[in-house]
Parts: C-alpha cells; sequence; structure tokens
C-alpha cells in the first residue's frame, strides 16, 4: 500500500477534565459529510479516561489520533496537537464544543472558490447543557448586528470593531505556521483573538454566515467566577490594545470595543459591590461604567443604586436580572469563555 496523502483538515482539540463531552465533540467530526479529515486529540494533563475514550474511536478509524503530555496549558494543549498535524486546514475545536454536519464540505467550497484565501470563519449555534438549541447565535450574542459578508476581507478594523472570527475557523497550515498558531510568545494575550490580530494584515480571512459549528454554554462556566471574568476581559482588553492600530477607522473601532469591555467591568463590580452591600462602591462602579458607555441601562442602574438601594434591593427580580446580564455579557466576549 502506497502512502496516504495528507487529509485536507485537521481538527486541533485539546482535551482537560472534559470526560463529559469529548465524545459527542468527537462525533460531530465523525458525522461530517466529506471523509477529508483527521482529528487530533491531545490528553492534556494524562486522563486515562479522555485517552480510553480516544482509543475507542481510533481503534476503529485511522484519521483519529490522540497525543498525550501533561497540562501545558490551553495554548499548550492546541500547540501540541498542531504539530502533530498533517492536514492543509488547521481548526481548533474545544473538547466540548461540536462542529455540524457540513461543516468541512462548505468550508471547502469557500476555499476552493478562491485559492488565495487564507482563512474561513463561520459562525455558531449555542447550545446549553441540555443539548437544546439557543436561538440566539454566536455572533448575535456579541452585538455583531450584521450578517458576515463572506465576498468582502476583513479588516483591522472589522476585527477590532467586535468582528472576530469564531474560534473554530479553518487557517492554511503555512498561514498558521507564519504567524505562530496559538503560541503566545510569553505575552498575556488570549489565543483566540492574537491570531486574528497576526493574520488579518497580510492575509486574506473570510467570514462565512452560516452557523456551522455548535458552541455549548457551560452551566459551569468561569462567568460565574468575578476574579477570573476580570482577568478574562483584561486579557482581552490587552489583546485588542496590542494591535496598535494606526488607521484612524482601526483606531476608532479599538476605542469602542475597549469602552464596551470596561463597560461590562464596571457593570459588574457595581452588581457585585450592590450584592455585598457596598452601596457607595456600587454607585461608583456604574457611575463609572456610564462613563464609558452611556446606555439607559447603565443610567437606570446608577439612579436605582444611588437613590433607591434599599427598595431595589426588595424587588428580586431586578437583582436577578442586574446579576444575570452582566453575568451573560462576560460569558460570551468571544468563544473561549471555558477552556
Amino acid at each position: 500500500m502506497g502512502t496516504q496523502p495528507p487529509p485536507a483538515f485537521s481538527f486541533l482539540t485539546t482535551a482537560y477534565k472534559t470526560e463529559d463531552y469529548l465524545r459527542d465533540t468527537i462525533d460531530s467530526v465523525v458525522a461530517q459529510t466529506i471523509p477529508d479529515w483527521e482529528l487530533v486529540v491531545v490528553d492534556n494533563g494524562m486522563s486515562d479516561e479522555i485517552a480510553a475514550i480516544v482509543g475507542e474511536y481510533a481503534a476503529s478509524d485511522r484519521r483519529i489520533r490522540l497525543v498525550r503530555q501533561e497540562n501545558k496549558g490551553y495554548d499548550g494543549g492546541v500547540m501540541a496537537a498542531a504539530a502533530a498535524a498533517t492536514g492543509r486546514y488547521f481548526v481548533v475545536l474545544d473538547s466540548d464544543d461540536q462542529v455540524l454536519p457540513g461543516y468541512c464540505e462548505t468550508i471547502q467550497r469557500a476555499f476552493d472558490a478562491e485559492p488565495d484565501i487564507a482563512a474561513v470563519g463561520c459562525d455558531a449555534v449555542r447550545f446549553d447543557d441540555t443539548g437544546a438549541d439557543l436561538p440566539v447565535g454566536y455572533y448575535r450574542s456579541t452585538n455583531v448586528k450584521q450578517k458576515p459578508d463572506p465576498t468582502k476581507r476583513l479588516r483591522l478594523a472589522d476585527l477590532l470593531g467586535g468582528l472576530v472570527p469564531y474560534y473554530t475557523a479553518a487557517v492554511r497550515r503555512e498561514a498558521w505556521e507564519a504567524v505562530g498558531g496559538y503560541d503566545r510568545g510569553g505575552q498575556e494575550l488570549h489565543e483566540s483573538v492574537a491570531i486574528w490580530i497576526r493574520m488579518v494584515r497580510d492575509y486574506d480571512i473570510r467570514v462565512l454566515p452560516q452557523r456551522l459549528a455548535r458552541f455549548r454554554i457551560r452551566s459551569d462556566s468561569m462567568s460565574r467566577d468575578p476574579a477570573k471574568v476580570e482577568a478574562f476581559m483584561a486579557e482581552l482588553e490587552r489583546s485588542f490594545a496590542w494591535a496598535a492600530p494606526e488607521d484612524p477607522e482601526a483606531q476608532a473601532a479599538l476605542d469602542k470595543t475597549l469602552r464596551t469591555f470596561r463597560y461590562h467591568v464596571l457593570l459588574r463590580r457595581a452588581q457585585l459591590a450592590f450584592l455585598d452591600r457596598d452601596d457607595k462602591a456600587a454607585a461608583q462602579a456604574a457611575k463609572d461604567a456610564f462613563g464609558q458607555r452611556k446606555t439607559v441601562r447603565a443610567a437606570a442602574i446608577v439612579a436605582a443604586v444611588s437613590l433607591f438601594p434599599g427598595a431595589l434591593r426588595r424587588v428580586h427580580p431586578v437583582k436577578q436580572e442586574i446579576s444575570g446580564r452582566v453575568a451573560r455579557v462576560a460569558g460570551r466576549v468571544v468563544s473561549a469563555v471555558q477552556r
């Protein structure tokens, strides 16, 4: 038998404490409508159960391979998968998320239509831990109001304005290697944002409007941990600011995005201070949030916390609305809220 040609798609999956979800992730890849793929799963923590799960699939499907290593962090797991991959296009796929059956076929058509394209992204369905699809897709949940136009190259201004490709995009191997993939180079940046900032100036990136992936909204998301949320948002802010755009339009988009990040962080601080009965701190944080974005919601929170804190505490649904809304926003800013 001759040597098998490399596949078109290499799915790069790092797995750590996702034993309950990994089978569904693998099944979604196996269900692709075209067979031209491989799946490299990195057991990023030496879990016997993860190794056993992958081993079951690999025993009957040579396209599925296992790499084992001590936990080297999320980016270290993805880079280990990339080092073992042989495909033409690299696709990061978290071990608790999924792709829809037509993912590879649709993305391949986009590459075939325009050979100079370096990466193709898509939208995603959001679903909960019961498996039920949520009505609002990924991009709409992050306040991207217009559908992506696949005929137009992604610009830095688009990226800094919030149209960050959903992380399960397909990137040509050559482009991935040229920009270093998910290697952060020792910088405290968010890898799923930094890679696009590195690529967007020199490479043609397109985003399809179709929902070709499934993004899990986990009940144990880090959005419930205030310290992790603040650290995550700070990392995002550093990642966007790192772009240092010279173009005035891109700079304006960056300024607006950074104000939005700070707005949500400050609203969350107001909510937490309010729940801790620190009304002065809550009012100040709400005022600072209003200074970043002069929204009706921020103004209402400023007024309520400043003037009627006692009444607000007695209205349980209002308190839940403040808490829930801020947690949801913090948890969905980018695709990788739970690695």
